[in-house]
């Protein structure tokens, strides 16, 4: 439960950052990471077409320099794009100085002002360095898609399990997760649109007064 629902001791750590969005409102973000790659992206965004919603991708930088087409089909069928770093670094692995010039690395080619640390791993100093130029977005539910011990059937029931109002579920636009989420994705929105939820994106729920939490 820890991975896939942080508890608030972990969140406290870093203060200003958004895990939960609008919690008074019948509303969830669905987000993506590590993309753009042809063999899972375009497949994600034919799906959200079909369903009619929208969602934010984190980018890594590089996958953007190798699929610029893919990136710029993301912005123009709607979709909000944020900062995932440049090479994907975990951030408790590196340096300060070295996290932060591949953060900027990744803005050359990323306009956005949302910035999602990979893994969630991230130094407080490169927290506090990264608050004052991005919004820092984390997670209410990891579906854990990523996970080779987990079944599709896994992963749909993390997102039943921990969905509530205002929740940023993650999913991976990526190859290591790709068979797991193309399976549980259209079931878990299923399931979201059976509850009465609305999708939207992150900076809908920052613009109408979203706060930290």
């Amino acid at each position: 439960m820890f991975v896939e629902y942080p508890p608030k001791l972990y969140r406290a750590l870093f203060r200003g950052a958004y895990w939960r969005l609008k919690p008074d409102e019948k509303a969830v973000y669905l987000t993506f990471d590590d993309g753009p790659v042809p063999e899972v992206t375009p497949w994600v965004l034919d799906l959200l077409d079909l369903y009619g919603i929208k969602a934010t991708f984190f980018c890594v930088g590089d996958n953007v320099c190798k699929y610029p087409e893919i990136y710029e089909t993301i912005k123009e069928r709607g979709h909000g794009v944020g900062n995932h770093t440049f090479h994907h670094l975990q951030g408790l692995k590196v340096r300060k100085e070295t996290y932060l010039k591949d953060v900027e690395l990744a803005a050359q080619i990323i306009d956005s002002s949302l910035f999602r640390p990979p893994h969630g791993h991230i130094r407080l100093t490169q927290f506090y360095a990264l608050r004052n130029k991005y919004k820092i977005i984390l997670w209410d539910v990891v579906t854990r898609d990523y996970s080779r011990i987990k079944t599709a059937g896994d992963v749909l029931e993390n997102v039943k399990k921990h969905t509530r109002n205002g929740s940023i579920i993650l999913f991976h636009d990526s190859i290591k997760s790709g068979e797991r989420m193309k399976q549980s994705l259209p079931r878990s929105i299923e399931w979201l649109k059976e509850q009465g939820y609305e999708f939207r994106l992150i900076t809908d729920g920052l613009a109408s007064n979203g706060t930290p939490s």
